[in-house]
Order: structure tokens, then C-alpha cells, then sequence
């Protein structure tokens, strides 16, 4: 099983390309893998007959580096096949002592005085392994420390180097002692339900991958949040003229609002440095493009595929890659650079008429602009009342990272953009 992206741990052999006896040369497509964000197509790397294949299509959770199928040579045949399908793959970890063998050597050798080990990471209450790095991991075993009593601030919740040199021997840094377990898992008689009343419904890569990051993110990031109104009558004449002057062909588009928005937040990133940037423990990571992540609804979850260099980009070329991504994202071929990363983030709710909501945080990034429909609704101007589509976004912040003056600088820089679409030519 190949390591599609650096974080996969474990993936699902969605389907085979190839069926024993097939010759295969580089190049070819053998099967496709289903990650947590996307299915990618797998390729072999040296040419031979396919003698065995171990794991079946739709087997889930196969581990990185396990064995799924073995290739020949030329000159080898079948007995080759079957005996590195019993002994290929990884090596197994070695077998404990006997309890009768291991209770005599105990009897007959003197115990040696050292210092306490570290206590063996143990599982957490959803029965998932710690993760930590390793060097983490050798600082935990010096110093003695409970790797199972730390948050880890990494990705997916690992554990690293800064989230145990502060910490105690025996007990975790003082932020993390207080984070409130996660819930563990409950059957639905637990729960109060009768038979028949329910359907239960299995967890796919996707769900569990949202689950993990969002219970981090929003219980171990200060959120704070900050809306504005803006007026998009301009924005939506633009639009229109935009999309009726469009050519025909392959350098064909259509800008919808959410383009407008991408743009917006580009060129406002561009003007607040302070908001385009990633918290990563002991610093801040300031980003010298705005790379604007797009939350994409998918029938398993939600991901979120990237505009990259979003600022220094058109309408034209946003609206063409946000459609084709969003195509992607929908038939589960994104590749790991297209989803992986960014600076920001935009989740648009607006099309299905939602006025206003908050948004967590997609770490690493600082920050997330929730925006709502374009409604038409009654303002005053100049002390006269008067009517005005107007858009309600919400920004959702990260406290380490962007403070409010910073927040609020950010919006409204982002408001003047969207408000007067023209100056995003300037």
C-alpha cells in the first residue's frame, strides 16, 4: 500500500485494474486508492506478471507499506507468488516470553536500578493509537512523560517536539490536562433507541478525517468571530456584464459570486499580511501569496481544494479553476497538492440561502470567511431609506494568530473590494 499524501496512515483499496496472470509494465494503472480526501489511481513501477493479489477491492483501513499483491519476473512462477504472500510485508513484531519463561528469568536476575521509562503510549478513548513524531517521542521517554495525557498541537493531532518540552514528567502541559475528552463511542440501546427506529450508518474516510480535525480545531483554537454587511448591487451588474461578454470555447467562463469572493479575500490578504498566515507552535508562518482554500460539498463530507496564488489571478482564471476543481472534488480525483495546504480559507453557504453562520477554523490556516446569500433588504442612506442586496460574512479567527484591529482591518479591505468591484482591478 503506497503513502499517497504525507499524512495517510491507512487507505482503501477501492478497486483492482489488473487480475492474476495480467503483465503489467511501468506506467500502468493497477488499482485505485481511496484516501481521506480523494481516490487516486496507483501505477506500477516495474514491469512482470501479476502472480497474487492479497487484498481484495473495497477492503478498508489497509495500513501504508502493508503487502497488497505480489509481482513476478520473468522466470518466476506461481510457488514464488504464494510464498511472499505468506512472508512479504511487514515483519511482525516479536513475540513476547512465554509467562512460565519469562517469570523464571525474573527469579534469576537481579533487577537493575534505573531510572522509571516513560509510560508505553496507551489508546485514548476512541481507541486510536498516540500519534507523535518521534523525536517527541524520545523527549517523552527522558523525561518521563505520559504521552496519553497530551493534545497534540500537529496535524490530525500529533503529537510534536513543542507539545512535550514544556511538559512535566508524569503530567501534561497545563492547557492540555483541561481539554475535555472526546465522547466515547455509544451503541444505539446506550443511546435509548429502540430496534428498528434507525438505520446506523458507517463512517468513510472523509467523515472520520472532518471529525478528527474539527474536534481539534474547535476545542483546541480560540476562536473569535467578526461580521460585516456588504452591499453587492455593483458586484452583481459586474457580474452580469462580465458573463455576457464571456467568449466561446475553451476560453469560455462564468463568474459567479463566489469568484468575486475569492478575489476579494485575495487582494484583502494581500493588504493584512497578519491574517495570511498559519500558527505552527513555537512561531507564525507568513505567507507571501494568498492561497484560497474553497470548502466543496461532496456527497461523503467536505473538502476543500485550493486556489493557489489566488491574488495574483483573474476572474477569468479563478471562475475556470474553482469549476474544475470543484469537478474534481465531486468525482474524487483530487491530487494531494490540490487540496493540501493554503492560507485561507472560504466556505459559501449562500446558495442555499443561508443569511449568516460562523465556520471553524481549517488548521493550519488563521482564519475562515463564511459567507451568506445576497438578500435584498432595507438600509438607510444618506438618513433616507432605500433597498440593497446585501451580503452578510462572517470571519472566523484564530487568536493566537490575528487579533481584532487585524480581523477587522481584513474586512474591511475585503468590503471595499466586493462593494466596488472595479478597484480589484487597480
Amino acid at each position: 500500500m503506497p503513502a499517497l499524501s504525507p499524512t495517510m496512515e491507512e487507505g482503501t483499496l477501492a478497486k483492482w485494474h489488473v487480475k492474476e496472470g495480467d503483465t503489467v509494465a511501468p506506467g500502468d494503472v493497477i488499482a485505485e486508492i481511496e484516501t481521506d480526501k480523494a481516490t487516486m489511481e496507483v501505477e506500477a513501477v516495474d514491469e512482470g506478471t501479476v502472480g497474487k493479489i492479497l487484498i481484495g477491492e473495497g477492503t478498508e483501513g489497509v495500513k501504508v507499506n502493508e503487502l497488497i499483491a505480489v509481482l513476478l519476473e520473468e522466470g518466476e512462477d506461481k510457488s514464488a507468488a504464494d510464498s511472499a504472500g505468506k512472508n512479504g510485508g511487514a515483519k511482525p513484531a516479536p513475540a513476547k516470553a512465554e509467562p512460565a519463561k519469562a517469570e523464571a528469568k525474573a527469579a534469576t536476575t537481579p533487577a537493575a536500578p534505573k531510572t522509571a521509562p516513560a509510560p508505553a503510549p496507551r489508546a485514548n478513548g476512541s481507541g486510536n493509537r498516540i500519534k507523535a513524531s518521534p523525536l517527541a517521542k524520545r523527549i517523552a521517554a527522558q523525561k518521563g512523560i505520559d504521552l496519553s495525557a497530551i493534545v497534540g498541537s500537529g496535524p490530525g493531532g500529533r503529537i510534536v517536539k513543542a507539545d512535550v518540552e514544556g511538559a512535566k514528567p508524569g503530567a501534561a502541559p497545563a492547557m492540555a490536562a483541561r481539554a475535555p475528552a472526546e465522547m466515547p463511542a455509544q451503541t444505539p440501546e446506550q443511546m435509548g433507541l429502540k430496534p428498528g427506529t434507525y438505520d446506523e450508518v458507517p463512517l468513510n474516510s472523509i467523515r472520520k478525517t472532518i471529525a478528527q480535525r474539527l474536534t481539534v480545531a474547535k476545542r483546541d483554537v480560540p476562536h473569535y468571530y467578526l461580521t460585516i454587511d456588504c452591499e453587492i448591487d455593483k458586484l452583481l451588474k459586474a457580474r452580469k456584464d462580465l458573463n455576457d461578454a464571456a467568449p466561446k470555447g475553451d476560453k469560455a467562463y462564468k463568474i459567479s459570486v463566489n469568484d468575486f469572493v475569492i478575489k476579494a479575500c485575495a487582494l484583502a490578504l494581500r493588504l493584512s499580511p497578519g491574517v495570511n498566515s498559519s500558527w505552527a507552535g513555537d512561531k507564525i508562518i507568513q505567507h507571501h501569496h494568498a492561497d484560497i482554500a474553497m470548502a466543496v460539498a461532496i456527497p461523503e463530507g467536505l473538502i476543500t481544494p485550493i486556489i493557489w496564488e489566488a491574488d495574483e489571478k483573474g476572474l477569468a482564471e479563478i471562475s475556470r479553476e474553482a469549476s474544475q476543481l470543484a469537478q474534481k472534488a465531486k468525482d474524487r480525483k483530487l491530487m494531494p497538492e490540490e487540496y493540501q495546504g493554503g492560507s485561507f480559507s472560504v466556505s459559501n453557504l449562500g446558495m442555499f440561502g443561508i443569511k449568516d453562520f460562523t465556520a471553524v477554523i481549517n488548521p493550519p490556516h488563521a482564519a475562515i470567511l463564511a459567507v451568506g446569500a445576497g438578500q435584498q433588504r432595507p438600509i438607510v442612506k444618506n438618513g433616507a431609506l432605500a433597498v440593497a442586496t446585501v451580503m452578510t460574512c462572517t470571519l472566523s479567527c484564530d487568536h493566537r494568530v490575528v487579533d481584532g484591529a487585524m480581523g477587522a482591518g481584513f474586512l474591511a479591505h475585503f468590503k471595499r473590494f466586493i462593494e466596488d468591484p472595479v478597484t480589484m482591478l487597480l
